[in-house]
């Protein structure tokens, strides 16, 4: 089997396996996406020249031109408006939102013409747009910078909301988003950008966009992640191991529609449920789990499920984000909440 690596010529189609980060991962996707489709058309702000902030797309304008990779004036609105231009036009743009603060010029016209074009017209115009927006917090940055919006577009008819956590999720993820006839909101955990694994550029089987993924099986508690924290949350399974208790990890992938099948079926097993995400609890992806797998899992749960989320403020500056962000500690605390057991709640439960 032939191995690349990141230094590949960057005009090169990529085979075999190579070892990356989860940013040149994404990168590794669209050049392929772009390859296989001339309707591929990415556009945002510094994504050319500069090659975009995070450098997710350096070489790509020298690779394709400016005709398909389109440096934009800093509107996010104009980004959106461009995207769907481009769309009913028959191409398939990937417009990429710089940080997640700076979604908000462009919401009105995602949930209000992106996610309702299709519907509106019967089927005759489809918007095959992705939406590329690094979110979370643990890089330091500014207002604005780190947070976490992905609950105002799951709770949108018509968007696909997803979030890889791994380099070869984002490279899969990316290219099945870029293909879907359907808008779609790809999340991406900049506090992951830089972490490695190795990926296959030509798997045999990929999980669909819209399925979970058992990371670890385990048979004590059900801990449900996505994006950024399922790092995290790797951590608290060994750490639970050492303390006897089997934790079962579920990697969400998929925000909306969410794959409760996968969910329910592991909670019907363990018997109790933890959710995790860095976002604030209320109205959160979490209390949207918790609900529905209490509908549809009542009989088999052993406790309430619990959530461990950032706090319903505003994002803190950067000096305080280690308290606001969901770490090891916090979710062990939940998976003892739980059991049953000693946590940081129990004398307000007593």
């Amino acid at each position: 089997m032939t191995t690349t690596t990141e230094t590949t010529n960057a005009t090169a189609t990529a085979t075999g396996t190579a070892t990356l980060t989860l940013a040149k991962s994404i990168t590794a996707g669209l050049r392929r996406s772009m390859q296989d489709d001339d309707k591929v058309i990415l556009l945002g702000e510094d994504i050319g020249k500069l090659g975009g902030v995070f450098r997710v797309t350096d070489g790509l304008q020298a690779e394709f031109g400016t005709d398909r990779v389109v440096d934009t004036p800093l509107a996010e609105s104009g980004i959106i408006g461009m995207s769907v231009g481009l769309a009913m036009r028959g191409y398939r743009p990937v417009a990429e939102i710089q940080f997640d603060g700076f979604i908000y010029p462009g919401f009105d016209q995602i949930v209000s013409q992106v996610a309702k074009l299709h519907y509106r017209s019967r089927g005759a115009v489809r918007m095959p747009i992705t939406i590329r927006v690094p979110f979370g917090g643990g890089i330091g940055s500014v207002e604005h910078h780190s947070e976490s919006p992905e609950a105002y577009f799951a709770h949108t008819a018509g968007l696909r909301v997803v979030s890889c956590s791994n380099p070869q999720d984002a490279y899969d993820m990316l290219r099945e988003a870029i293909a879907s006839d359907d808008p779609v909101m790809f999340f991406e955990p900049k506090r992951r950008y830089w972490s490695k694994g190795e990926v296959n550029f030509e798997p045999e089987e990929t999980l669909p966009l819209s399925r979970a993924r058992v990371v670890s099986p385990g048979s004590d508690v059900t801990l449900v992640a996505y994006g950024p924290l399922v790092a995290t949350a790797k951590d608290a399974v060994a750490a639970a191991a050492d303390d006897g208790v089997s934790i079962e990890l579920i990697d969400l992938r998929s925000i909306a529609p969410i794959d409760f099948d996968t969910v329910a079926a592991s909670v019907r097993k363990t018997g109790r449920l933890v959710i995790t995400h860095e976002a604030a609890q209320s109205g959160g992806i979490g209390g949207e789990i918790a609900a529905s797998i209490t509908e549809r899992s009542f009989n088999w749960l052993e406790a309430a499920p619990a959530r461990v989320t950032g706090f319903d403020t505003p994002y803190p500056p950067a000096a305080l984000e280690e308290h606001f962000l969901p770490d090891l500690d916090r979710i062990l605390d939940a998976v003892d909440r739980v059991l049953g057991r000693p946590n940081s709640l129990s004398d307000w439960e007593d």
